[in-house]
């Protein structure tokens, strides 16, 4: 089964608090504290998500992480890629080439697993950050800070 690990799922978490509030910092406190998550293993994400120029930081009483760009421009896909690394739900359809399996041109579930990983890639590379916010934001118990 595929899963998306936490480190996925907490990004994605994360990159939506940022979004909540694009023109302030928010601090990893905070998002720890909203989503029971540890400090740690949130700043362990944030720096792979600074690597790849998804947040800045500033420094200072009111610092934190910001967006580096719109939530628009941000899609699930891109963020569950960079922690995940490939979404495909099985190995042979994993990478640009094609893998060394003896039963590639004969293998009579390929088209399947073609069909599942363009069915989640449409899905997860339609959804921005945006459509996220909007959601998080007709929640009937969200309480912004």
């Amino acid at each position: 089964m595929m899963k998306i690990s936490t480190k996925g799922q907490y990004a994605l978490r994360m990159m939506v608090e940022f979004a909540l509030h694009p023109d302030e910092c928010t601090k990893i406190s905070q998002v720890a504290q909203r989503h029971g998550i540890s400090e740690k293993y949130l700043e362990q994400i944030v720096a792979v998500l600074m690597k790849a120029g998804f947040v800045a930081s500033v420094r200072g009483a009111k610092g934190g992480y910001m967006l580096t760009k719109a939530p628009s421009e941000y899609t699930a896909g891109m963020i569950l890629r960079l922690m995940e690394g490939d979404l495909a739900p099985v190995a042979c359809l994993s990478g640009d080439e094609k893998p060394q399996c003896s039963h590639w041109d004969t293998c009579s579930t390929l088209s399947l697993w073609r069909q599942i990983d363009d069915a989640i890639s449409g899905v997860v590379d339609h959804v921005t950050l945006s459509d996220l916010v909007r959601d998080q934001l007709e929640k009937p118990g969200y309480a912004p800070r």
